[in-house]
């Protein structure tokens, strides 16, 4: 497995307005944007190239995974070693490169979007807005499924059954422990109509046919070419997967979200918890 697409050409319309000039993609969690703790995570599965799917406007993407030899010269010769490491790493964990989708035509037009770039082998999908923490990456565990069962993989998490209306939901049977086989996908059923609680979230890996499957899908709601129905498709071509994956994921997609995030991840690293914690105790009760 050596490629992963990370679709990044949405609005960020929930971010406005600093989402009108800062991509969502580059918005910090700490000291590193989203996109950078996907691109690392790919990097840790042993994923050698990235390809960012981008729209107009999105061009500091771009700029933030190219090198800067001026800042690199100037922090240099400032002996801010440490500093230097971090911003090389923005260009240097993996093989960035870019697509662009010419209109917004939903996710699993972003996706075939990158065809080309793929080529004919399996590959990953990670969206940017789901962060994923735990010590072993999510790419890799769903790896390790790919390469037992065969068939696409797709992750997922129980929810609440209240909840089950705001994700797609996979209908399947267990296989092994937190592996399961998927029967269907259920795109925001109602809770009494769902399946089951297990709600897809932003990793797959894909056999390449997902690409015909995409070929093949009509326009769904808004005229967008949905990621499930694809994925539907592909299900009568052969075994698909889901994967009960260990980690806490976070939308990174509101900005509770990502408020969220950045407390509970500066709580997790051993360079930032007592500064996060001291920060917390200094907060004022509420009135």
């Amino acid at each position: 497995m050596r490629k992963a697409v990370i679709p990044a050409g949405g609005l960020g319309t929930r971010f406005l307005p600093a989402s009108k000039v800062v991509p969502k993609e580059l918005l910090p969690i700490l000291d590193k944007p989203m996109i950078q703790y996907q691109v690392e995570e790919a990097a840790a599965a042993g994923i050698e190239d990235v390809i960012v799917v981008t729209s107009e406007g999105k061009e500091a993407l771009e700029r933030y995974f190219a090198r800067d030899p001026a800042l690199e010269s100037h922090l240099s010769r400032s002996g801010a070693a440490g500093l230097l490491d971090q911003v090389r790493r923005t260009w240097s964990t993996a093989r960035v490169s870019f697509v662009r989708q010419e209109r917004p035509l939903g996710l699993g037009h972003a996706v075939l979007t990158a065809r080309d770039a793929v080529g004919d082998e399996p590959f990953v999908v990670m969206l940017p807005d789901d962060v994923i923490w735990h010590s072993e990456s999510v790419t890799r565990q769903m790896l390790g499924v790919f390469r037992e069962y065969g068939g696409s993989v797709v992750a997922v998490e129980e929810v609440p059954t209240e909840a089950v209306s705001a994700y797609g939901v996979v209908d399947s049977v267990p296989v092994a422990e937190q592996v399961y086989r998927v029967r269907g996908l259920v795109e925001k059923p109602a809770p009494q109509e769902a399946p089951s609680n297990l709600a897809v979230v932003g990793r797959y890996v894909f056999t390449p046919d997902i690409f015909d499957c995409l070929e093949r899908t009509p326009p769904g709601a808004k005229g967008e070419v949905q990621l499930t129905d694809g994925m539907a498709l592909q299900l009568e071509n052969g075994p698909m997967f889901a994967y009960r994956f260990h980690g806490a994921r976070y939308d990174g997609g509101t900005p509770m979200g990502l408020l969220r995030a950045a407390l509970e991840i500066g709580l997790k690293r051993g360079d930032t918890r007592d500064g996060v914690r001291q920060a917390l105790r200094d907060l004022p009760s509420s009135p």
